[in-house]
């Protein structure tokens, strides 16, 4: 019984001679290729966006994007095939996105005439789950499965199946020169699962892909139609000729379209797009994080974080020294900030409590030989402490000239700071210097220039976006038109 064909047809032919050791250094001859298809993938991420909205609205995949992402796939399997995807070559991989007929490796996906709306919409998240379970331990980890463009998984090595076979045939490689035909067959059948499920998460294709090992460097029933060259007719390596000459009946292979409409200019165009939006995107997350706390962790003014309970058996809790004396131009830490407002309740009601800012050299001359605890990350959920033992202090903090700005009594006490150059220091102690102290405090600041430094970066990527969308759309228009 024949095979039915899938619309994505891999195929590979070993190399009757490989050099035994240069698989060793490989990793080194392809860092290139990486540096470019690491672009490549965000472009391709970019496209399949839209790629996504138009099958949604029109049931077509747009053909010049589809060109664009074949050729991604194409260029990652050559280099996947040259590499540690396969060893199946030492021909160093075109820079091309177009088919190479007389490199040993190709790739060519039919395309669709029209594509389910529907299915655009679960297929390559949900659908497609049992097959990433299988390309996982193909891959090991690697499971770029086509859609996963803003990461560095192209080069297919992930400590699967695929990689430890890949391996075995290297050493077997090195010490008698031949590639085992039957690890080359596995290796290309497992390649060709990954690709079938790449394209079907890519949304190429509707198609779902057959639960099956097509061994061997061709696919079942005929061979690529390759621009430009002629049928093979050379029997595949490693399988067994029969004794009649007669060639297969070709079918349904899916014809190669050419991607000449995607010229290198186009090509960078697309790309350098592709990052752009992708700043873009970046800086609409902090713009929008900004602007989400600006309206929503305000309190009178302030920008204020949680109430966080501090205590110590000492005399004083004190911060880390903060230094507010750094600046850079155009960005000063007390204009930033503006004032600055420390809010302090002790845990036991009706106990007065103390709380004031002090530059932290005479702060430190203050609490000199007092038993007093630092807090010393004041970011952590969980404050943690250096404990420093001593005596009770000489006199009571509020009694002692060294404080810029304080605040004493019972309930809760605010401070509120004009912020300045220097370094300084937040001391908490009980009103009459005894020891145990245990509050709640939070700290907030105005950040006066909060809105203009969200709205900036929400403009800025407006802007990016803009730019972006027209460095993708025009090439794309172009390649359409020149196909």
């Amino acid at each position: 019984m024949p095979v039915a064909t899938y619309p994505v047809r891999v195929e590979a032919a070993l190399d009757s001679r490989l050099s035994r050791w240069l698989w060793l250094v490989k990793w080194v001859l392809v860092i290139p290729h990486y540096i470019v298809l690491t672009f490549l993938w965000i472009a391709f991420g970019f496209l399949s966006v839209v790629a996504f909205f138009g099958i949604l609205f029109t049931g077509r995949y747009p053909r010049a994007i589809f060109d664009f992402n074949v050729g991604v796939l194409r260029w990652s399997w050559r280099v996947a095939y040259y590499a540690y995807g396969a060893l199946g070559t030492d021909r160093y991989p075109p820079f091309t996105l177009a088919d190479v007929p007389d490199y040993p490796a190709h790739l060519a996906i039919g395309y669709p005439d029209h594509l389910s709306r529907g299915l655009v919409l679960v297929k390559w998240w949900l659908l497609a789950i049992p097959h990433y379970v299988i390309v996982g331990l193909f891959l090991g980890g690697g499971t770029w499965l086509a859609w996963q463009s803003n990461n560095d998984n192209v080069n297919w090595m992930g400590g699967g199946l695929i990689s430890l076979l890949v391996l075995v045939a290297a050493i077997v490689l090195a010490f008698t020169g031949r590639y085992p035909q039957g690890i080359f067959d596995f290796v290309l059948g497992m390649n060709r699962w990954v690709l079938r499920v790449a394209a079907y998460a890519g949304l190429m294709t509707d198609r779902y892909p057959p639960f099956r090992l097509d061994l061997g460097g061709h696919e079942p029933g005929d061979t690529l139609a390759l621009p430009g060259a002629p049928p093979s007719t050379e029997p595949t390596s490693g399988e067994p000729t029969s004794g009649s000459s007669a060639a297969p009946e070709p079918t349904e292979a899916p014809e190669p379209r050419s991607t000449r409409g995607w010229t290198a200019a186009r090509i960078v165009s697309v790309v350098t797009g592709s990052v752009i939006g992708l700043l873009s995107l970046g800086l609409f997350g902090a713009g929008g994080t900004l602007l989400w706390a600006d309206q929503t962790q305000r309190q009178n003014g302030y920008l204020t974080s949680d109430a966080v309970s501090y205590g110590t058996t000492g005399y004083a809790l004190n911060t880390e020294e903060i230094d507010l004396s750094a600046s850079a131009p155009g960005w000063r830490w007390p204009s930033v900030l503006g004032d600055v407002r420390v809010r302090v309740t002790p845990v036991e009601s009706g106990k007065p409590v103390f709380v004031g800012v002090a530059p932290a050299e005479t702060a430190e001359t203050y609490l000199a030989g007092v038993g007093h605890t630092t807090v010393t990350d004041l970011t952590a959920d969980t404050a943690t402490y250096l404990i420093q033992q001593g005596a009770a202090p000489a006199a009571p903090p509020a009694e002692t000239a060294i404080w810029v700005a304080q605040a004493s009594g019972t309930g809760t006490q605010t401070l509120v700071w004009p912020a300045q150059r220097g370094r300084w220091e937040v001391v908490v102690m009980n009103t009459d210097g005894s020891a145990g102290v245990a509050v709640r405090a939070d700290v907030g600041a105005e950040v006066p220039a909060l809105r203009g430094l969200e709205i900036g970066l929400l403009l800025g990527g407006v802007v990016l976006l803009a730019g972006g969308v027209v460095l993708i759309a025009r090439p794309v228009y172009n390649a359409s038109r020149n196909r």
